[in-house]
């Protein structure tokens, strides 16, 4: 379920998640739709990855913030060691207090990277500005999901 919480309520190692995932949101290449995402994966020796959304010219071949950290762990062989996710997102020009969740395409890499590391993972979803967040598990998210168990693969 997708509860609301203030930052003040938050882990140390939350907040430090959710800065990680707000500084990446600087880094975001958004020409085209101007709205930044980043995201922050703590692994589970503490270690933090990042990724923000690349858009494309051609938009079908935009990569999400989530994706791109996601992609990121699995490059230096560390799928199985995520422990937690941070999303933060808004308009270049003027980052609100909205908080956004990840998208559809990313909820299911969410699922796989969940299925691999063989434990839930939390989903911090963080307003750009402010105090406001929301907490997520996958089954709020992507109830009913498709994985690799459906193809007969475990974690």
């Amino acid at each position: 379920m997708g509860c609301g919480e203030a930052m003040s309520e938050l882990t140390a190692d939350e907040r430090a998640l959710i800065a990680a995932a707000r500084a990446a949101m600087a880094q975001a290449h958004a020409p085209y739709s101007r709205f930044a995402v980043g995201a922050a994966l703590r692994l589970t020796d503490g270690t933090i990855l990042t990724g923000a959304n690349f858009e494309n010219a051609s938009y079908g071949l935009s990569l999400c913030a989530e994706t791109v950290a996601i992609a990121a762990a699995n490059a230096q062989g560390r799928l199985r060691d995520i422990a937690a996710i941070a999303v933060t997102g808004g308009p270049m020009d003027g980052a609100g207090e909205a908080v956004i969740t990840p998208c559809g395409r990313c909820r299911q890499i969410i699922k796989e990277a969940q299925d691999m590391a063989g434990r839930p993972l939390p989903i911090l979803c963080a307003a750009p500005l402010g105090e406001a967040v929301r907490r997520f598990d996958l089954d709020h998210l992507l109830p009913e999901a498709f994985g690799p168990a459906d193809l007969g693969i475990g974690g």
